[in-house]
């Protein structure tokens, strides 16, 4: 059990990672149904969305250290399955670093996107980044045209969504209020940003976002107008732009990843109320997929 994780496929495994304290790596392989454990990170990292990039993970984008002004990594964290260990990727620019950002993968290129550079006080940022691992140069992009945290980025045709999240300003008495009911999008053969016409339906911070059958489609998270962590669920079309409510979780939850493997989705862990607790430790799949086995 642990929150503020990442958990995302690798290969054909998932990988259930950091979270609040130090936590293991969990390895989890569909086709066997067996957890295995893996190297654990070289230090505390939490409020992450970590990615599969060339057979490997990596995190960045990331908070380690304690609650209210957590630092932000400067560097890219990656772990090679291969040789189950860690090592510093690419150093994140100085004037850039920040946690809680989304982080997608598209054409060889990762971009960073929105984010906190001062953990849960007010150093929300709009800011678009793009890394290229084969020159390892970073690139300031067009700001988006909302500042938000606490949040998780897809790509879908081309384009990046930044849905859900918040403006996270503890400083301020502001820690959770300021959710946001735009949608941005950034088109990435034209540079420009776009906001949807349809907000999202639930306004929350914390939620998991995942591409699904060319949907987008966020998963529970935390807001000030409930205790217990949100069960909705939520897809974009972009073909018809309309929201649709799915099948809600069966446990509300903030502060995990949600991700993909041959078109089902998969979730694990996270919050099961506003804030910090309770820890889940459960693990779910939506889709046409056999039962997990095992705890």
């Amino acid at each position: 059990a642990r929150h503020e994780n990442g958990f995302v496929a690798v290969d054909g495994r998932l990988y259930l990672l950091g979270g609040r304290g130090d936590r293991p790596l969990d390895i989890f392989g569909p086709a066997t149904g067996a957890w295995t454990q893996g190297a654990p990170p070289p230090r505390e990292i939490h409020h992450m969305q970590a990615i599969a990039f060339d057979g490997q993970l990596w995190v960045l984008g990331a908070f380690t250290g304690g609650f209210p002004e957590e630092e932000p990594l400067d560097h890219v964290l990656v772990y090679d399955p291969a040789t189950d260990r860690w090592s510093e990727g690419a150093q994140v620019p100085a004037q850039r670093r920040r946690g809680a950002a989304g982080v997608v993968v598209h054409d060889g290129l990762v971009y960073l996107v929105g984010g906190n550079t001062r953990g849960h006080m007010a150093g929300f940022v709009p800011w678009l980044d793009v890394f290229d691992p084969a020159t390892g140069q970073w690139h300031a992009l067009a700001d988006a045209p909302h500042a938000r945290d606490h949040f998780h980025a897809v790509v879908i045709d081309g384009r990046i969504y930044a849905a859900g999240g918040r403006r996270t300003s503890h400083d301020t008495g502001e820690t959770m209020s300021l959710t946001i009911p735009e949608v941005d999008v950034y088109d990435i053969a034209s540079g420009g940003w776009s906001t949807l016409a349809a907000p999202l339906p639930t306004q929350r911070a914390g939620a998991p976002a995942v591409a699904m059958d060319g949907r987008l489609l966020l998963l529970g998270g935390e807001s000030p107008s409930q205790v217990p962590a949100h069960s909705e669920v939520e897809a974009y079309d972009p073909a018809t732009r309309r929201w649709t409510p799915l099948a809600p979780l069966p446990q509300g939850r903030h502060g995990t990843q949600a991700t993909m493997i041959g078109g089902v989705l998969h979730e694990a862990a996270g919050s099961g109320g506003r804030g910090g607790g309770p820890e889940l430790g459960d693990y779910l799949v939506f889709g046409t997929a056999q039962a997990p086995r095992g705890d």
